[in-house]
């Protein structure tokens, strides 16, 4: 309803003027949602913001504002409360007015963005020769949702995985490579096995100081561009290339580029001599640094943003910086979104400071840190394995397939239903990757959250299956009727009589105001608990005791709460799409 809301105030901004004068007009009218329904939809407090500053009681000045508010089109008759709070209430002619105008419009009445920004999208970012676990997760799913409603809202977005494909490691990865008795032998490797290379590797690189002393020579090679050491990189980073679009496959979820740390090789040396030539370079123990404001050690002194190693060797920071610097000469990025841990955030503030300082990261650049927190085991601990290992993203998806497939097999059976093999395996595939990822993005993103697919598969609560029996449950209407929503048409009336389809109305009209939140302050749970309050408002609504009936009421009751109904299909499969997650006409 965020157009009711403008609206408001400009009225409000009219009556200010006449009560008050012209100086009082653009004072801010507080608009909220009203917390207690009786109250009415929005409440004002500006009566007692105003009270000290024209030395009058609040509730004559609130008297005087309802004197000159012009709502008339709008809301039913202000009323001023308590100490002088002005309450509104919308009229049921506005709410189908604005019903019709979302009913009728293919985005539902949401406007796109005046101003539409090139946003350039950091996440998931896994690392070459290493499986994806589950704590690369959250930064997938919340980082591709954040694209998918700024996509929506019309800006440019470029979704980028910013992978860890270069370093030391690959040294190492190298030499072993090198020394294999056929390299044709790892031809066929998969991802697991690249990770039990690795670990060979690994343990050859810590207890032999021969091996250790070739793969730092490998680095070298690599660094300076010795073909057989690029071809060797070139055919690791292809295994893991290749496991990760299997899992992002699984997830839908889709990036523009892939840009490893490599893709900044180049311009390493370029961003130390920069610092330098801009004054920010100090050189500490050997190595390159820029010492921070606002950052210090336990002694009170101030720490360092290291850029280039005493060794030469560069780091994450200085690839950091390279990238902030691409991204906005190159992609000309007026918005940068990095979805990292929590962990992180000192590191990137740290980074946007040395860029900002730097001239490469202007002041009407807007550049945003998305933190999130840890994914727990029942036991409140970080999510591991029996044995002790981080818990493989892979394995954990087609876990909740599984389960999902179990529990809709248990369902059918105690239905007698009969269902094909390809209905079962879709049903279960798009429970059970809905249900991890929305058990995630319902999460306030900073805060950790413990994993129960018990919880997250259940078909009541704040769950995605409970969300999609929603959506089922309109499109069985559709069919015990034989309705076909899209032949409604565009001309009928809507007509709102039962509190239960007033209430429905007014939260419909919110999802505006929900989707331009999450564009601005970027939390996707704000959009996960809209659809949940709309799943039960609309179950209120259908309610065989408490609701109205549908299918069975006359005419032109009828027609007007089904549209209610495809209107609110329509909500449910727009707002669940922004959280990349699809429905289901049946379950």
């Amino acid at each position: 309803m965020n157009n009711t809301v403008e609206q408001l105030k400009v009225r409000y901004e009219q009556a200010l003027s006449a009560a008050f004068g012209d100086e009082y007009a653009k004072i801010d009218p507080l608009l909220e949602k009203a917390s207690n329904p009786k109250f009415g939809d929005y409440q004002s407090n500006i009566a007692l913001s105003l009270a000290k500053r024209l030395g009058q009681q609040p509730r004559k000045i609130a008297e005087q504002i309802i004197r000159e508010l012009d709502v008339v089109n709008i809301c039913e008759t202000p009323q001023v409360a308590g100490a002088g709070f002005i309450n509104l209430t919308l009229l049921s002619s506005y709410l189908e007015t604005e019903l019709k105008s979302a009913y009728i419009d293919l985005r539902l009445g949401i406007a796109k963005a005046k101003t539409p920004k090139r946003v350039v999208i950091d996440f998931s970012s896994p690392n070459i020769a290493k499986e994806m676990h589950v704590g690369h997760l959250r930064s997938t799913i919340i980082g591709d949702s954040i694209a998918r409603v700024l996509e929506f809202q019309g800006h440019n977005v470029l979704r980028l995985n910013h992978v860890g494909d270069w370093g030391t490691q690959f040294g190492m990865l190298i030499t072993q490579l090198r020394e294999a008795e056929s390299v044709n032998d790892y031809d066929l490797l998969d991802l697991g096995e690249l990770v039990e290379f690795y670990r060979e590797a690994k343990k050859r690189f810590d207890d032999d100081a021969e091996f250790r002393e070739r793969s730092r020579k490998a680095v070298v090679d690599l660094q300076s561009g010795d073909i057989e050491a690029k071809l060797a990189w070139e055919f690791l980073c292809a295994i893991s290339q290749k496991e990760f679009r299997t899992i992002y496959k699984q997830l839908d979820v889709k990036f523009d580029e892939v840009r490893g740390e490599s893709f900044y090789k180049d311009d390493l040396s370029k961003v130390v001599e920069d610092l330098d030539k801009a004054g920010l370079l100090v050189e500490d123990g050997g190595a390159k640094c820029v010492f921070l404001d606002g950052f210090t050690n336990k002694e009170g002194d101030p720490l360092p943003l290291i850029v280039q190693k005493s060794d030469g060797g560069y780091n994450y920071a200085t690839t950091d910086l390279a990238a902030v610097r691409y991204r906005i000469e190159q992609d000309k990025a007026n918005r940068l979104i990095y979805v990292t841990d929590a962990g992180q955030a000192n590191h990137f503030a740290q980074v946007f400071q040395v860029a900002r300082r730097a001239g490469w990261l202007p002041g009407n650049i807007e550049i945003n840190h998305v933190p999130f927190g840890l994914v727990q085991g029942e036991d409140g601990k970080k999510l591991k394995t029996r044995s002790g290992e981080t818990v493989k993203l892979i394995d954990l998806l087609n876990e909740a397939i599984v389960r999902a497939r179990a529990d809709l097999e248990t369902r059918l059976k105690a239905e007698d239903r009969q269902e094909t093999e390809d209905f079962i395996a879709n049903a279960a595939q798009v429970v059970g990757i809905s249900a991890v990822k929305y058990a995630d993005l319902s999460q306030n993103r900073t805060s950790n959250y413990i994993f129960s697919y018990d919880r997250m598969l259940a078909l009541q609560g704040n769950t995605a299956p409970y969300m999609l029996y929603a959506y089922a449950r309109i499109q069985g209407i559709s069919r015990k009727g034989e309705v076909d929503f899209e032949q409604l048409g565009d001309s009928v009336d809507i007509l709102l009589q039962h509190e239960t389809e007033l209430t429905l109305a007014k939260h419909l009209l919110q999802l505006d105001d929900v989707i331009n939140a999450v564009e601005q302050d970027l939390f996707p749970n704000r959009l996960c608990e809209y659809l949940f309050q709309l799943s039960q408002k609309f179950n209120q609504f259908y309610d065989r005791d408490r609701g109205v009936p549908v299918l069975n009421a006359e005419e032109p009751l009828r027609t007007s709460r089904l549209v209610l109904c495809n209107l609110t299909a329509r909500t449910l499969k727009l707002g669940l799409s922004l959280l990349g997650i699809q429905v289901l006409d049946r379950m």
